[in-house]
């Protein structure tokens, strides 16, 4: 018996990874988180299958029931929303089962932020411009180390990506605006991949204004860096007709005659 920690993607089902859906279909028990989780990605699991939302249980609620199933000798499907890795509450899960002696793996999944720049058409490290993307979220009522506060990180003026924030967007532009200029633009991808999905565009000045107007709070991530700025960028070598790597040799320059 297994538990399988899946990665469901940012929302539509067939970003759903091969492996995460093969495993959904074949597991008698599917634990899913119902508030980020469509029903349409569990929808695979087998006749008869238990289908548990846990977005309304607690953690030892959640464990209980795979100590049931573990007990029974049926594998789970525990289906997070996006990539399980990122702010998805597995390390406490995995810890429990540990103690329990349950085994478990984790099924990786598309997130949400790679959804967001694929359907903004973006690269999210392009060549001459920024070449780290931060992930984080503003403190909340979780708090943060000191050293990962939102003004510490934006020094960096790199690409930054925001999970978990919409709600602290006044927070996030006091951070930010010292770093990156209240002109800097920015993207909040509401929803990314569900028929709902919306884009907003706008300057981190504008953003506290933009999200109370859309009346955007939850399931929002919130983009700024160089990446969104397509002048910055240049053409990468490695296409280059010029440039040599080891499966090609670059054609010689044309010699300079100014």
């Amino acid at each position: 018996m297994t538990v399988y920690f899946i990665g469901a993607g940012p929302g539509a089902a067939d970003l759903l990874t091969v492996r995460g859906q093969r495993l959904i279909a074949r597991c008698p028990v599917c634990l899913y988180a119902g508030s980020l989780v469509p029903r349409e990605v569990v929808a695979v699991a087998p006749p008869g299958a238990t289908l548990i939302d846990t977005s309304a249980l607690h953690l030892e609620q959640i464990i209980g029931h795979m100590e049931e199933a573990h007990a029974a000798g049926l594998d789970v499907a525990r289906v997070h929303s996006g990539d399980p890795t990122l702010y998805g509450a597995i390390a406490e899960q995995m810890r429990r089962l540990e103690e329990l002696a349950i085994p478990y793996e984790v099924v990786p999944g598309v997130s949400s932020f790679t959804a967001a720049a694929a359907a903004l058409g973006i690269e999210l490290t392009p060549a001459g411009a920024n070449q780290t993307v931060i992930l984080c979220r503003a403190a909340g009522r979780t708090g943060l180390p000191p050293n990962e506060s939102l003004a510490e990180l934006a020094r960096h003026r790199v690409g930054m990506v925001l999970f978990l924030s919409a709600a602290q967007a006044s927070a996030v532009a006091d951070a930010l605006i010292p770093h990156y200029g209240p002109e800097a633009p920015v993207v909040v991808a509401y929803r990314v991949s569900w028929p709902d999905e919306r884009f907003l565009h706008c300057t981190l000045a504008t953003l506290t204004d933009t999200l109370r107007s859309a009346d955007i709070h939850l399931s929002a991530l919130i983009l700024v860096g160089p990446m969104l700025e397509p002048a910055t960028a240049r053409p990468s070598r490695l296409y280059d007709r010029h440039y040599s790597h080891r499966f090609r040799r670059g054609e010689a320059r044309p010699p300079d005659r100014s």
